[in-house]
């Protein structure tokens, strides 16, 4: 794990309130919506489903190219079980896997290969449907520089979505930044995300801001803050219920500190 990776995963691990400005943190989110409906048609849990699917579908290409399979190969598996996932009544299980939409995944995902695994390297590269748009350009990249020591299929898809939940966490509050006005802002204080506390420079950013130094000093912990909420809240759109989000929580954390 990158001192970047560490430092972070150690922010998040301190309280938040239980509400943020008023407004519960929990609420009905992507997965508690799948699951509620998932004994019957729905438009709402169908939407749900598949926003989802497009934010957590690299974790899955990333564990199936660790099970030894080409690129193209796995793009072709990736793909065809995104296919059965959304128009198949595979969501019958969801309430024997806790209620996690990452532990869900995982299974649906294992049990679709030792299904299909043989069948669809056996036909025409290519034959599936293409449900989802997947960049496995870019996924290739990525995945170039994935750890190789030690690393199983399992750690590499818990890895990188513990990752793409950060990744998420950091576009939505740099949007939030924007939004405001204040992107010029947020390129000077995110670094402070990643740093210790020690290493932080106020001096620096607040000659970069026009600031003082003890106005920055309350904007980086509001920006901590800040970032706390939203992963949090982006861990609710994974979890059927309140209760699973803190526990979500120090189980991802335990992962990018392995």
């Amino acid at each position: 794990m990158s001192t970047s990776e560490t430092t972070t995963a150690q922010s998040l691990t301190t309280p938040v309130p239980e509400a943020v400005e008023g407004r519960p943190v929990f609420v009905t989110t992507h997965w508690s919506v799948v699951l509620s409906a998932r004994k019957k048609d729905s438009p709402q849990s169908a939407a749900a489903l598949e926003t989802l699917c497009r934010t957590y579908w690299y974790p899955l290409y990333a564990y199936v190219r660790r099970q030894g399979q080409s690129p193209p190969d796995a793009q072709d598996l990736t793909q065809e079980f995104f296919a059965r996932l959304l128009q198949k009544d595979y969501l019958k299980a969801a309430a024997r896997e806790k209620g996690r939409f990452r532990t869900f995944l995982i299974v649906a995902l294992k049990r679709f290969l030792a299904n299909e695994w043989d069948r669809l390297r056996a036909q025409k590269r290519g034959g599936g449907q293409q449900i989802l748009s997947l960049d496995t350009e870019i996924a290739e990249e990525r995945y170039r520089v994935e750890p190789v020591e030690g690393a199983t299929a399992d750690k590499i898809y818990e890895r990188r979505w513990a990752l793409t939940l950060l990744d998420q966490t950091m576009n939505r509050l740099r949007e939030e930044f924007t939004a405001a006005g204040k992107a010029s802002d947020f390129k000077h204080l995110k670094a402070c995300l990643t740093a210790e506390r020690g290493d932080i420079s106020y001096a620096e950013i607040a000659a970069g801001l026009g600031q003082t130094e003890g106005s920055v000093r309350v904007m980086v912990h509001r920006l901590r803050k800040r970032f706390r909420e939203i992963f949090r809240e982006e861990i609710a759109h994974t979890v059927s219920s309140a209760e699973d989000i803190e526990e979500e929580v120090r189980y991802l954390m335990g992962v990018l500190a392995g």
